[in-house]
């Protein structure tokens, strides 16, 4: 396994629309642990694909205290959705960058193993979050784009003083 290089806004590959997975191989399967390293070294609880430059449709999330519910999505699509939480979420794509985002409660997805079966889920909480904030960079969308223009502005300036504070 290897850590991969997570892509950090402006990036504009961040907005790159993802490509369905059509080959369910070993090399599917080892990008997978890939991504799951790079996720639990980050710390995060989700990666999509965009993230780390390939631009298929496959996220992984683990929102458990001890990383032990790995959960792989190839091919997502929510199938249903109701209800309206309220979220604080952070991306490692906007390091040390919160902001509260409005998204469905419960979700029902369809989608598709590391071998490519098909199965569905139905989850609420943070963990329909999650999986809603993953499957928005597969299609190029980015949390802070449900931010109002005033917001994003403030955040995406106090990313920039972190980066320069860093560098």
């Amino acid at each position: 396994m290897s850590k991969l290089t997570i892509l950090e806004f402006p990036d504009p590959r961040l907005r790159t629309v993802a490509q369905p997975v059509t080959v369910f191989d070993a090399a599917l399967k080892q990008l997978v642990a890939d991504m799951f390293e790079t996720m639990y070294a980050a710390p995060g609880v989700g990666l999509a694909a965009t993230q780390v430059n390939v631009h298929r449709q496959l996220l992984v999330a683990d929102m458990s205290e001890n990383g032990d519910q790995p959960l792989v999505l190839a091919n997502p699509r929510i199938l249903e959705k109701d209800g309206e939480q309220v979220y604080q979420e952070g991306c490692l794509s906007f390091p040390g960058i919160y902001a509260d985002v409005d998204r469905a409660l419960h979700i029902k997805v369809a989608a598709q193993d590391v071998d490519g079966r098909e199965f569905t889920l139905d989850v609420e909480g943070p963990l329909a979050v999650c999986i809603q904030h993953e499957m928005d960079h597969l299609v190029g969308k980015l949390f802070v784009d449900y931010l109002s223009p005033l917001k994003r502005s403030l955040l995406l300036k106090r990313m920039e003083k972190k980066r320069k504070q860093s560098a």
